[in-house]
This record gives C-alpha cells, structure tokens and sequence, in this order.
C-alpha cells in the first residue's frame, strides 16, 4: 500500500523553504510520495491578500514539476467550507482506498492539535509526521511519546509567505526564496505588489 504524505497549505505562495520541507520528508521517512493539498479560500474570512485558488495552485503544480515524488492536489476544493482536515482525511481516504494517508505539520501545529476538530479521530487512523520549527510555546505531553507522531529531523527553514508577500510589495529581490517558474509567475501576473 502507498503511503502518501498529505502537506496542507494555502501555498500563498509557495516557496522554497515548502519544498525543501517536503523533498526531506519523502526522501528521509517512509512516505512514497507527498501531496501538495492547497488549503481553498475559506469564504466565511476576509479575502485580505490570499490569491485565488486557481493561482495558488498553478503555483504549486509550477514548483513541483521536476519531483517524482512531490505533487499539487485540489482535494479540498471541492469539499464544503470551512472545512476540517478530519473531513478531508475521511474523504481522501475513500477516494482512494488503496492508498495510506499521513498528515504532515510543523511543530508549531502539533501545539495546538489538541484543540483540533475530532484531533483524536485523526490520531487513531493516520500516522502525522512532524518536522522542527523555532518557536516559544510547549507540545502537549500527551504527545511526547505518542505512537502515531514520527518526528523527522528536517533542516529548519524560516522563510514566510507573508515575508515574500511584504517583499514583493516593497520592491525587493525574493528570487533566492522562489522556484524560477513561480518567480515568472508571480512577475508576470504582478501579484502581491499592492
């Protein structure tokens, strides 16, 4: 059975520091492959500076070209908003049931897993793979030593969407951060410059 790594994001836009992320988690863990899931806009919060689904997505299928193992995934576009990843695990899960399903987070989530819808659910049939993140806050202990929680010693990589978007809008040089394609991208549709 494959296992398949589910990376949630709204990819506003997606940067390096994603792919570096997720090409360490299929490369050092049991994962076969990742997906990319692009978090939809939720409709009930303000548009702010979130770009249209559609674009979050080209993004993500543009950086994610050159990896076998890493692909973008519009799963929860279709799905009723707001949406909870417990919904949409259950519902990836029967979509295909040939394939095993793990969530992965940053150690700031697994913070507050424990104020997630139905987190327990979510525990008892996925395995969550976690990786470093520099932050103040304590895990829960009732994670410590939990069986479902793989910990992957992942590079830590502090590069922001929101960084890039402030960036961007100042007129500063974000290409290091960006995959070439998402770069033109991002240039040509002059997004995030107001």
């Amino acid at each position: 059975m494959k296992n398949i790594g589910l990376y949630f994001g709204t990819f506003n836009p997606i940067h390096i520091g994603h792919l570096i992320i997720a090409n360490h988690m299929v490369e050092n863990s049991d994962l076969d492959a990742i997906w990319m899931v692009v978090t939809p806009h939720n409709p009930f919060k303000k548009k702010s500076s979130l770009l249209d689904n559609h674009h979050r997505l080209e993004m993500v299928f543009k950086a994610t070209e050159d990896y076998d193992k890493i692909s973008p995934s519009d799963i929860e576009f279709k799905l009723p908003q707001p949406n909870y990843t417990v919904h949409t695990l259950a519902h990836i899960s029967d979509k295909y049931p040939d394939y095993n399903f793990s969530l992965i987070m940053g150690e700031d989530n697994l913070k507050s897993l424990h104020k997630w819808k139905n987190y327990e659910v979510i525990l008892q049939e996925h395995q969550v793979y976690v990786y470093p993140r520099i932050s103040e806050e304590k895990v829960e202990t009732q994670f410590d030593n939990h069986p479902k929680i793989n910990r992957v010693n992942a590079p830590i990589v502090e590069i922001s969407s929101t960084m890039i978007r402030n960036a961007i809008k100042e007129n500063k040089n974000i290409k290091p951060l960006l995959t070439a394609e998402v770069w033109q991208y991002i240039d040509e549709m002059n997004f995030y410059k107001k």
